[in-house]
């Protein structure tokens, strides 16, 4: 089982609901060693004084704000801990919003909260009444030395705190140099988009998260266990590609389209629904 990484209260109101904060994620990644390519021997980092040219004990190192050239003001923990207050403990609820309101742009990262002694049926609640009114919590919590914004809402039997970016950090769509909406300036027809929208309508299918993983961790694992045994790396290690790149522009979107179109019905997936087609269906029935 994970391990809890904070541990405190849900707050909103008058009600306080002990809880502990576990990681949602399970990491795989393959962790690479840096080592000296002449004799595989490890390289170590030391932390040294840029005056003294020594080594510094990790009992000395201390975290610095610095607040003109090459000048710093220490920061202790306990400073942190004094500033932040009851906030170190609390999941902060400081109100309540619909969850159709949230954008997927703001959230970062996913942590189950599990309840401590005696909080299950305050959790329950929380949980439950959630998922009845169909809100999340937008809170403010403390992690190690920053608070974060976080949307508490509900998932299966779980509650979930959602670490989400604040406003400020998010750049806004109008600093890059994107196409505008508008189709004609673009020379995009009518049926260009209908036929879009068609290989869309054939490729959806219902959503199985667990019928997705890490082709190029998977493959990654062969070559490395190849590797290993002497055995040179075969056509199964190479990384599925999703498609062939092609040079050159490509012109002809509607032909680009139908050919999709008819590879999809080749292999035809299972439907989460249909969608008739509109507009060039109803007419061919009228005539």
């Amino acid at each position: 089982m994970a391990r809890p990484i904070w541990k405190g209260y849900i707050t909103f109101g008058l009600v306080n609901i002990p809880v502990v904060l576990y990681p949602a994620e399970k990491k795989f990644d393959i962790q690479f060693k840096l080592v000296d390519s002449r004799d595989k021997s490890r390289i170590r980092y030391v932390r040294i004084n840029e005056n003294t040219g020594e080594e510094v004990p990790w009992d000395k190192v201390a975290k610095g704000y610095e607040f003109e050239d090459h000048n710093y003001l220490l920061v202790k923990e306990e400073d942190i801990k004094s500033i932040a207050g009851e906030n170190t403990k609390t999941i902060t609820i400081e109100h309540f919003a619909h969850k159709n309101e949230l954008n997927y742009m703001d959230f970062d990262k996913p942590y189950y909260l599990v309840p401590d002694e005696k909080g299950e049926k305050g959790y329950v609640i929380l949980r439950e009444a959630l998922k009845d009114t169909k809100t999340v919590g937008i809170a403010k919590v403390m992690i190690h030395t920053r608070q974060y914004l976080a949307a508490l809402m509900p998932y299966e039997n779980a509650l979930v705190l959602n670490l989400m970016h604040y406003h400020k950090e998010m750049r806004k769509p109008s600093e890059f140099d994107l196409p505008s909406d508008n189709l004609k300036a673009y020379k995009i027809s009518h049926k260009e988009l209908e036929i879009a929208e068609q290989v869309i309508d054939s490729m959806t299918t219902k959503w199985k998260p667990e019928d997705y993983h890490d082709e190029f961790r998977e493959a990654l694992d062969h070559w490395i266990e190849d590797k290993i045994r002497h055995e040179k790396p075969g056509a199964a290690s190479k990384m599925k590609e999703a498609g062939g790149r092609r040079k050159g522009n490509v012109i002809n979107f509607v032909d680009l389209l139908r050919r999709s179109l008819n590879q999809t019905k080749k292999t035809k997936p299972t439907k989460l629904h249909h969608k008739t087609p509109h507009k060039h269906k109803t007419a061919r029935k009228k005539s």
